[in-house]
């Protein structure tokens, strides 16, 4: 029974390694065939890898040349909208209906009829004032996000009206013990007597970053897409948790920005603009934070896999040496990584919380308790 348990998880890993090492395999052959006519130039590009995983795209990559084709929706004035799909443009190589794949951006060209991409004219004026509003990867992953959150959330509820008085079962019991979570230790604490009416958005972004966080850890996706990763993601969560802040702000927490009572006139010049530039760092912060710590998760798991392929270039052995090493590294940051994506989004929702809690707060109120709390947030 041991020695079972022992080849399950060793197959388990190897599971786990092989679609990362196809990645890397397929960028390297890629490579290869791009720069036939110069040997010395088929060097694998760990960093072109590396950004190929990590950035948007137009397409959802699966394995080798294969990908499923996403649609293309261009609008521009003089051209009026087109609406195609991604595979006319086969990988980035050819032109369709007087548009392009450059870098994984949409460019207007001259040439209306298909051709090669490599001898194509870009029209730099009609490119200017192009509308791109294509389903990319990322966005394909936020549909299926959605998507996968709703029926989470309608199946749970569908237990409780259907089973009011019998213990959680299944989802329920992993999803129950999650929101009570978010409920007394995140939305009670830093809020107060009025945390019910921002219950709803801070389930939501807690659940959105995790799941997300979740789904971008699992790499049996191909060419699975890292959304939290994404910068734009992160900016949109964070102008929701300000938009929040500032319309539910009090009386109280505009003079302590504009005016902070007790302090000196001559003060004031110095310390209001501080305030006001506070209130903005705030969400900023919380963008980077989340971006950072998503992304970095992943370029370091395919920096490990990019070890094994430039060592090999230098000899079979070293790379088999590598492999050994970059394996072992890589499982220690998948189990740091699932740490991590629970945290990140605990750390998100407990700031939101914190700056909501601080907006809301009447006069009355210790403010020290939403000093050490924030204190708290940061060191984590």
């Amino acid at each position: 029974m041991k020695n079972l348990n022992i080849r399950i998880l060793i197959s388990a890993i190897l599971f786990w390694l092989v679609p990362f090492i196809s990645m890397a395999q397929e960028s390297h052959d890629s490579l290869s065939v791009a720069t036939t006519e110069s040997v010395e130039s088929a060097e694998f590009d760990a960093g072109r890898m590396i950004m190929d995983h990590i950035s948007d795209a137009h397409g959802w990559h699966l394995w080798g040349e294969s990908e499923i084709p996403l649609p293309i929706i261009v609008y521009s004035p003089e051209r009026g909208l087109s609406v195609f799909s991604s595979g006319h443009f086969h990988h980035g190589h050819s032109t369709y209906n007087g548009y392009m794949l450059k870098e994984q951006k949409i460019v207007a060209v001259d040439e209306m009829d298909e051709t090669d991409a490599h001898h194509a004219t870009i029209n730099e004026s009609l490119t200017a004032n192009l509308y791109d509003f294509s389903i990319t990867k990322n966005v394909f992953a936020l549909f299926v996000s959605i998507i996968l959150m709703i029926w989470i959330f309608t199946s749970v509820a569908k237990s409780y009206k259907t089973r009011p008085n019998q213990a959680p079962k299944g989802l329920q019991s992993l999803i129950e013990p999650l929101i009570v979570f978010v409920r007394d230790d995140v939305a009670k604490s830093a809020i107060g007597p009025k945390y019910q009416k921002y219950m709803p958005y801070l389930l939501t972004a807690f659940f959105f970053i995790w799941i997300n966080n979740m789904l971008g850890l699992i790499p049996l996706i191909p060419g699975g897409a890292n959304l939290t990763g994404n910068i734009a993601i992160t900016m949109s969560l964070a102008v929701m948790t300000l938009i929040i802040t500032v319309f539910s702000a009090n009386k109280n927490y505009w003079l302590h920005i504009f005016a902070m009572p007790g302090v000196p006139m001559w003060v004031l010049f110095l310390l209001t603009p501080i305030e006001i530039l506070g209130l903005f760092l705030r969400p900023f912060v919380l963008m980077i934070r989340l971006f950072a710590n998503m992304a970095a998760g992943h370029i370091i798991a395919l920096s490990f896999i990019s070890l094994i392929f430039i060592f090999g270039e230098m000899s079979a052995g070293a790379g088999m040496g590598v492999g050994v090493i970059s394996l072992a590294f890589m499982v220690f940051m998948t189990f740091l990584e699932l740490l991590v994506a629970f945290l990140q989004a605990y750390v998100f929702t407990l700031l939101s919380a914190i700056y909501i809690g601080a907006a809301v707060e009447e006069h009355h109120h210790d403010a020290e308790h939403h000093d050490a709390k924030v204190e708290e947030a940061l060191i984590i």
